[in-house]
């Protein structure tokens, strides 16, 4: 696009290529072998030197030679590969054969080698990095240098990936474009930053549909079609189904969303069709934007053009691909905004709808009409039909201008994909192209996809599958707990003696690292701030056991799974092993590259033994299979060598499990974990390091620049001035959006190396990450039991009350002349992140300083840090039903203002749950913040339950017919055709099985059904998936109603015989009064119970083992813990006294303290019982 608006087109010549490794000293002639043989289709052939990190000893400088292969086409690339690979394949299963051979013979191969004809070569990277180790004797013996190649890389990096990356190119950059005798070429212009203004058209459309069936384009038409061109509003109407013309109107939800309609009322739908396409050409979009329209809008309107006699594709070059899923043109981009919803928003997946996204980010209530009565207002009241069709084009248009468009266009600046490819694609696979980039940059070859592992075996036992322990989440506490209601808090003495002690050495830290390397000296008020929090803790050290009021605090680690990567510079080239290392240049005697972290694996093995899984192999090798059922390959038997790899693992995987069902009366033991150890080396090439750094520093950017905006947003509101206000809140918008799309990508970072085919793949790096954020969260649980109350662990956080007087923030003012800025430092996350540094500072951290000499630089790393949300006005934590239980990543926090923050788990949030639960909680939540004590607000919150409870027991007496039908049916919309899914069994199946009956025709083989239906008390006994009833069976003729009803309920209907049975007399009102009070007892009965505060809903009985467990909780007289009744050790530091455990323990023989042998590890209870507190921890032995 050039600066004025305008397109054009321009042609790149660039030559796609792989790289093939060759055994040493065979590259020319691998080389030579390539130009013979594939003469005509390959344009170019070079070697290169790669740097490779599979390879041995390459950080002392080796480089692998690849032979860089370059072809004219794509076409002449896939051509070559295709037959390249079967023979590079074949190389490496024989080069495995001879590399076991030489392992037996290395040192007769050492010691006389060049007699004997040269070395056996090595299979994979790590013999071809032995440089000069073989002699012409050993070419001699090729016959073929076919056979010499022993790996292919990069062969399957997509073409316009490939030049993107190797030419620095970029969509979203200006460029200038010259063209010199049919040679292009492409200069990026950095001093223009301005985004360009491409032209963007929003659109949606309304189709026909039949009663209960989602739209079928076969049949089906579309009357409307509705657009936002550059702001400015179109609605195009089928006047062959739609009962009147439309005038212009104006629909603007909002000042800020502007939207006048210009309205064309066409004949047909040929017409709508025809004037839609031909605007299109006349305007040329060059970003078509949809809200699901990879799975309807297109499809649909591709379809009705061929039945129109036109063509999509030549209309507008867009065409779907049925197999991805995604509609293209070569022409435009079409950014399809739900998959940002769905990958980037960050919204719950209940509410992804376009109605509910628009609510959540647009901040507005859209039109909406059931999809059942579409069609009769098209017909019967055209201009509200008008209305709702252009109202989701608005709502489409806006949110991607808003929020999609400057995200995918800054991201498309740093990932080598077009705009289309950053939208749809998954964040891990964004994270991959991102380290492609870094890769080339630091002339690394990338290496191959992962494929599944062999074979794996754990102690005489095939292995079924094996991963990693992931991070903690448990729920702690059930109730409401409020900032202005008293709470009881036990705390522990030793805990505040522990922050005491270490208090300067707290302030100290956050000065040096949140002050930029601030000194005590530096700061004029420091002995004043040290008194306030030493008096404050005082207090609470010596009334450990108080009610106060409570302060609420999310205590969560800024991207906890990226910085422990940084801190640790962990990356999947950098685990290594023992082989690995031993072949290093700088493996020494004391060494400090190597640093070791404990991780858990998770596995799953079968019972049958090893020497059963051999005997089960070999007679499998000897049975006859069918042909295949394709045809190919013949008609008559297969034997075990004709099966394809995944067949004969399919086969032995069946014949295992039945085995060992027969025989040991299982197929897999109890999953085992065992803790084991990971090595990283810190000297290993950083590139993956620094891909993940760069992307974190430009979050942190996008953070700070929002934190501004939201600045200079509340300066605009008092100012008063409007246009000032509106640039302030777009550009708060802009960066929360920016910073939450870089926030899922960045963590994705993690999860990307375990992801199946991933090219940087590694297990051990991904327990490594999960198991050092555990044990954070579990250090920083441990502190909190001490000095508040934990309620909450997610994955990199904890939710906790401390009490009302615990020390907040504090304003740390310079001393005038010291150059610094004042520094407001929160005390609870000084605390924190001073006990995290002690945990996971990286001392061993490693820096390349010059790349010729390979010399290292070694420091201390530390990014891992605690940030302070809060404190809230109110959280609610509902409780399980069963005992000993308590439900995770399911809460309720508000603001002090009275606004939801954060609602996470309810049923209100998914899609697809009973409306009457979701009213219910939709109410309820607000009336947690009535009431000034428990007894009041669990009192409020009763009303609301009470009154839907009335609901149910006077059968609805003060709704409407389709009120109620509203609250209480349930509606799926069915994703396969009945006959798919066969005998199941389910309460939506049931219903469609008997819409099938009622409406006839193709119901059964048709997907898309709309099952909507209530629950009925009959068939007595029946189970509740066979009780299931269509609604639509009560809006039809009273004789085929009670036809039906009589052999759905088995019984006679009630009522006359001339009318339809009333509903509310089939409706099982026990079965939905069950389910209201099912979340009434974990929402409100059994919390209220947990606090000591009588049932507010004396209809919802408690479970039996509720009272148990209040009564023991509540007994003055319970047993306590054995470490309670002994007093504490006499008064000493504790910093010292850890310390001198740590140079006890690991010696040859002395006892410690504690009263350890000097062999002995200390367990974490250990730790954290010796001196009182974990929090003078300093040093000491490895925990494990």
């Amino acid at each position: 696009m050039q600066q004025d608006g305008e397109t054009f087109k321009a042609q790149v010549r660039y030559a796609p290529y792989f790289l093939v490794a060759a055994k040493d000293g065979c590259e020319h002639d691998v080389e030579a072998f390539l130009t013979r043989r594939y003469e005509g289709k390959v344009a170019q052939v070079e070697l290169v030197q790669k740097e490779d990190l599979d390879l041995k000893n390459h950080l002392s400088g080796l480089k692998q030679t690849y032979v860089k292969v370059s072809f004219a086409t794509v076409q002449d690339l896939m051509d070559v590969r295709r037959e390249v690979m079967p023979m590079v394949k074949k190389n490496q299963t024989r080069c495995e054969a001879a590399e076991a051979y030489e392992a037996l013979h290395q040192m007769e191969v050492m010691n006389g080698a060049d007699q004997g004809g040269g070395r056996a070569h090595h299979a994979g990277t790590e013999l071809r990095g032995n440089k000069g180790g073989g002699k012409p004797g050993g070419k001699r013996a090729i016959a073929n240098y076919g056979d010499a190649m022993i790996d292919i890389r990069e062969y399957d990096v997509p073409y316009h990936m490939r030049w993107l990356i190797d030419t620095e190119t970029r969509c979203g950059w200006w460029y200038d474009v010259k063209a010199n005798a049919g040679d292009v070429t492409l200069t990026h212009r950095p001093d223009l930053l301005a985004r360009g203004e491409v032209r963007v058209c929003a659109f949606d459309i309304e189709t026909t549909k039949l009663p209960l069936k989602f739209p079928d384009a076969e049949f089906d038409q579309v009357f409307m079609i509705s657009y936002m061109l550059d702001g400015q509003g179109y609605l195009i109407i089928n006047r062959d189904v739609v009962g009147a013309d439309v005038d212009n109107f104006e629909y603007s939800p909002k000042p800020e969303y502007p939207g006048d309609f210009i309205v064309w009322n066409e004949k047909d739908e040929a017409g709508l069709l025809r004037r839609w396409f031909d605007h299109m050409r006349e305007t040329r979009p060059c970003v078509y934007v949809t809200y699901n329209g990879d799975f309807f809008d297109w499809p649909f309107v591709e379809t009705r053009a061929e039945k129109n006699g036109m063509s999509m594709y030549l209309e507008l070059g867009f065409k779907c691909d049925r197999k991805t899923g995604e509609c293209r043109s070569r022409s435009a981009l079409h950014l399809d905004a739900f998959a940002w919803v769905k990958r980037d928003s960050y919204l719950p997946a209940g509410s992804h709808g376009l109605k509910a996204v628009t609510k959540a980010k647009l901040g507005y209530n859209p039109v909406e009409v059931d999809p059942e009565d579409m069609l009769p207002f098209a017909q019967e009241q055209p201009q509200t039909m008008a209305a709702y069709s252009v109202s989701d084009a608005v709502a489409t248009y806006y949110l991607y201008m808003t929020y999609v468009h400057p995200f995918i266009f800054s991201l498309a600046t740093i990932i080598p994909m077009s705009p289309d490819e950053v939208l749809r694609k998954g964040s891990g696979t964004l994270c991959e192209a991102l380290l492609m980039v870094q890769a080339y940059r630091g002339n690394i070859v990338c290496p191959n996809k992962q494929q599944a592992a062999g074979e794996k075996h754990y102690k005489g036992h095939l292995l079924e599958s094996e991963t990693y322990i992931g991070g903690h989440v448990e729920a702690l506490e059930a109730g409401v707990f409020r900032a202005d209601i008293p709470t009881k808090f036990r705390m522990q003495p030793k805990g505040y003696q522990g922050l005491l002690d270490s208090l300067d050495d707290d302030l100290v830290y956050a000065l040096k690292t949140e002050g930029k390397g601030m000194e005590r000296e530096d700061v004029g008020n420091y002995d004043e701030v040290r008194a306030q929090i030493a008096a404050k803790l005082e207090s609470l050290r010596d009334n450990p056991v108080q009610m106060a009021n409570p302060l609420i605090y999310h205590l969560d680690v800024a991207a906890m799974y990226p910085n422990i990567i940084l801190t640790n510079r962990l990356q999947p080239p950098a685990m290594v092993t023992e082989d690995v290392c031993a072949a290093c240049d700088y493996n020494r005697p004391g060494k400090t590259c190597l640093r070791e972290m404990e991780w858990l694996w998770r596995g799953e093995h079968y019972a049958a033994t090893s020497s059963d899984y051999t005997a089960i192999k070999a007679q499998l090798e000897a049975e006859k299979f069918p042909p295949r059922a394709d045809g190919f390959g013949g008609d008559g038997p297969r034997y075990w060598a004709d099966l394809s790899h995944e067949e004969q693992a399919a086969a032995k995987k069946a014949r295992l499990k039945s085995y060992s069902q027969k025989v040991y009366k299982r197929v897999l033991d109890k999953p085992v974990t065992e803790s084991r150890i990971g090595g990283i080396c810190q000297r290993e090439n950083g590139f993956y390091v620094d891909t993940v750094m760069n992307f974190r520093d430009r979050r942190y950017e996008y953070k700070g620049l929002n934190k501004k905006w939201k600045g200079k947003l509340g300066d605009a509101k008092k100012g008063g001035n409007p246009i000032e206000v509106q640039q302030a809140k777009d550009m708060v918008t802009l960066y929360d959006s920016l910073q939450l799309a870089h926030k899922c990508i960045l963590n994705s970072f993690y999860g990307y190396v375990m992801r199946r085919g991933a090219r940087w793949y590694s297990m051990e790096m991904a327990g490594v990450v999960t198991y050092t954020g555990a044990k954070i969260i579990q250090m920083a649980k441990r502190l909190v039991d001490d000095i508040g109350k934990p309620l909450e662990l997610d994955t990199d956080g904890i939710w906790c009350c401390l009490p009302g007087s615990f020390p907040e923030e504090f304003d740390l003012v310079p001393k005038e002349g010291s150059g610094k800025k004042k520094l407001t430092i929160s005390y609870p996350c000084s605390v924190l992140n001073r006990l995290t540094a002690l945990q996971c500072t990286n001392d061993q951290y490693q820096t390349l300083m010059d790349p010729e000499k390979r010399t290292y630089k070694q420091s201390s790393e530390m990014s891992i840090e605690f940030e302070v949300d809060g404190p809230y006005k109110a959280m609610i934590l509902p409780a399980s039903k069963e005992e000993g239980k308590l439900i995770k990543k399911r809460y309720a926090v508000f603001n002090f203002d009275g606004s939801l923050e954060e609602l996470k788990g309810f049923e209100v949030k998914r899609r697809g749950e009973l409306k009457l639960i979701k009213a219910f909680q939709e109410e309820v939540f607000e009336k947690f913040l009535d009431g000034d004590t428990l007894e009041g607000v669990y009192a409020s919150v009763g009303v609301v339950a009470n009154k839907w409870l009335d609901m149910l027991e006077t059968k609805g007496e003060h709704l409407t017919d389709e009120d109620l039908v509203d609250y209480i049916s349930e509606a799926t919309t069915m994703s396969k055709s009945l006959e798919e899914y066969g005998d199941r069994k389910s309460c939506a199946t049931t219903c469609a099985r008997r819409l099938g009956a009622f409406i006839g025709g193709d119901v059964m083989t048709d997907k898309g059904l709309k099952a909507q239906y209530i629950i009925t008390k009959k068939p007595a006994g029946a189970p509740t998936s066979q009780r299931a009833v269509p609604v639509i069976i009560f809006q039809t003729e009273a004789s085929v109603a009670r036809s039906f009803l009589k052999d759905w309920l088995k019984d006679h209907p009630p009522g006359e015989p001339d009318e339809v049975p009333d509903m509310r007399q089939l409706v099982d009102w026990d079965y939905y009064t069950t389910r209201l009070s099912s979340a009434i007892q974990k929402i409100i009965s059994i919390p209220a119970a947990l606090q000591h505060v009588k049932n507010p809903c004396p209809r919802v009985a408690h479970p039996d083992w509720l009272t148990k467990m209040v009564r023991e909780k509540d007994d003055t007289f319970k047993q306590r813990k054995v470490k309670d009744l002994f007093a504490a050790l006499a008064p000493k530091d504790v910093n010292a006294r850890l310390a001198e455990l740590g140079e006890k323990t690991p010696g040859g023989g002395g006892k410690t303290g504690g009263g350890c042998g000097g062999d002995d590890e200390l367990d974490m209870e250990d730790v954290g019982d010796r001196g009182g507190s974990l929090i003078g921890k300093t040093s000491g032995p490895r925990v494990r």
